[in-house]
């Protein structure tokens, strides 16, 4: 969905700008350059462009990931299809759910045990569905996919990914180290910031097709 002429929500719209004012390291680029020449060579190929974040639990990280890369895809309008998983299930951790709400994005919640949250960019668009999972759980495009691996614990420990077509290690640090600590929100906004920063300078670099 080509959301250039569509309204984000208030609040989103805010995040977004600041994050697309940040500066990216150029070691940082350099990390990100094969995920954007993943995506350009699959839009220029005419092929489904499916990227599955991955990182241990599915819980702060890769969801972060998720959310953000569909934002900005959608944004740009770029027909990526953006999905999350991991190694074990655990559940969309609640302090990575707040600071998404603290971004800007309306957020439901569906269930108690592993809820499923739907995350809304905008007023026009499909939510974003976000829950813990196995990065082969039947939600994610099991087959032709880039698995994005956010967190050295999946990427050093999962040799082997079934149905990948590119693996691209984007690393971030874990925010859960702060966990309980008076810092605790500002660092979970900030690897949220670092993340959305990330993307919207990845999907801003993709080439269209000219119609």
């Amino acid at each position: 969905m080509n959301l250039a002429n569509v309204k984000l929500l208030p609040g989103l719209a805010a995040t977004v700008e600041q994050a697309r004012s940040q500066t990216i390291p150029e070691e940082r680029k350099e990390s990100l350059q094969a995920l954007i020449d993943y995506i350009q060579s699959k839009l220029a190929a005419g092929d489904d462009i499916n990227l599955n974040f991955i990182c241990t639990h599915n819980s702060r990280r890769s969801q972060f990931s998720q959310i953000w890369a569909q934002t900005a895809a959608d944004y740009f309008g770029v027909p990526a299809n953006c999905y999350s998983g991991g190694v074990e299930v655990t559940e969309f951790n609640g302090r990575a759910v707040e600071s998404i709400k603290r971004s800007g994005f309306r957020v439901t919640k569906k269930g108690d045990e592993n809820p499923v949250y739907f995350i809304f960019h905008s007023d026009e668009a499909e939510p974003i569905s976000a829950f813990s999972k196995l990065f082969d759980d039947p939600i994610n495009k099991g087959q032709r996919f880039a698995a994005v691996m956010t967190c050295a614990h999946a990427d050093e420990n999962c040799p082997f990914i079934p149905g990948t077509g590119s693996r691209i290690p984007v690393r971030y640090e874990d925010p859960k180290k702060y966990d309980g600590t008076p810092e605790e929100a500002s660092r979970y906004d900030e690897r949220s910031m670092q993340i959305a920063s990330e993307m919207f300078y990845v999907f801003s670099k993709i080439n269209k097709p000219q119609v």
